[in-house]
C-alpha cells in the first residue's frame, strides 16, 4: 500500500462509506484504509483506535443537522416563532434521514449506543440552543421561566416522541403531527408569561 497524506475529512468520509456498505459490525479499520489506499497503521495515526473512528464518525452525523438549527437559534424574532422553526427543523432533520436512508439511519443508531459521550454533548448542544431561544423570549417579555436551561432540557424531552431516534418506529404513524401539535400547544401554554 502506497502512504498518501490524510485529512481527518476523509478518513470520516471513508469510514461513512465503509459504515454504509457493512454496517458498524463488519466495517473495519482495515476497509477504510483499503478504500483511501493506505496503510491500517495511518488510519491510526488520525484516530487512536476503532471506537474513536466510530465516534468521530457519529459527531459528523450529528454536526450536518446544527448548522440550520443553530441559525435558527441565534437569529432575532419572536422567540414563540423560533421555537417551533427549531423543533420543526429537528424533527424534519430525523425523519428525513431514517425515512429517507433507513440502512444509513439504522447504522447511525447502532454507531450513536457506542457514543454516548457525542450524543451526549450533542443534546449539550440542543438544551444550549433551545434555551437561548427561550432567554430571548424571556428578555423580549414573550415568555416566562425561572430557568431557561430547565425549561429547555424539558422542552427536548416532551417532544423526544417526536425527534428522538429510540421513536423513529412511531414516526410514520398518521396521528404523528397531530400529537405534535397537541404537545407543542401544552409547551407554548406554559412557557408563555403570566
Amino acid at each position: 500500500m502506497t502512504e498518501a497524506p490524510l485529512t481527518r475529512e476523509r478518513i470520516l468520509e471513508a469510514a461513512e462509506d465503509a459504515l454504509r456498505r457493512f454496517g458498524p459490525g463488519k466495517a473495519t479499520v482495515v476497509d477504510v484504509a483499503r478504500a483511501l489506499g493506505v496503510s491500517h497503521g495511518s488510519v491510526y495515526r488520525h484516530f487512536p483506535s476503532k471506537a474513536a473512528l466510530r465516534e468521530a464518525v457519529t459527531g459528523l452525523w450529528l454536526a450536518r443537522m446544527m448548522d440550520s438549527l443553530t441559525a435558527v437559534a441565534e437569529e432575532d424574532g419572536p422567540a414563540a416563532d423560533r421555537l417551533r422553526r427549531w423543533l420543526d427543523l429537528l424533527i424534519a432533520a430525523k425523519r428525513t434521514r431514517a425515512c429517507g436512508d433507513p440502512e444509513l439511519f439504522a447504522n447511525y443508531l447502532q454507531l450513536a449506543a457506542g457514543a454516548r459521550a457525542v450524543v451526549a454533548a450533542h443534546v449539550a448542544h440542543l438544551v444550549q440552543q433551545v434555551a437561548r431561544i427561550i432567554g430571548d423570549g424571556i428578555a423580549q417579555g414573550e415568555l416566562s421561566t425561572p430557568d431557561p436551561a430547565a425549561a429547555a432540557r424539558a422542552v427536548l424531552d416532551a417532544t423526544g416522541r417526536f425527534h428522538n431516534p429510540a421513536h423513529a418506529a412511531e414516526w410514520t404513524d398518521p396521528g404523528i403531527d397531530a400529537a405534535f401539535e397537541a404537545v407543542w400547544t401544552l409547551i407554548l401554554a406554559g412557557l408563555r408569561t403570566r
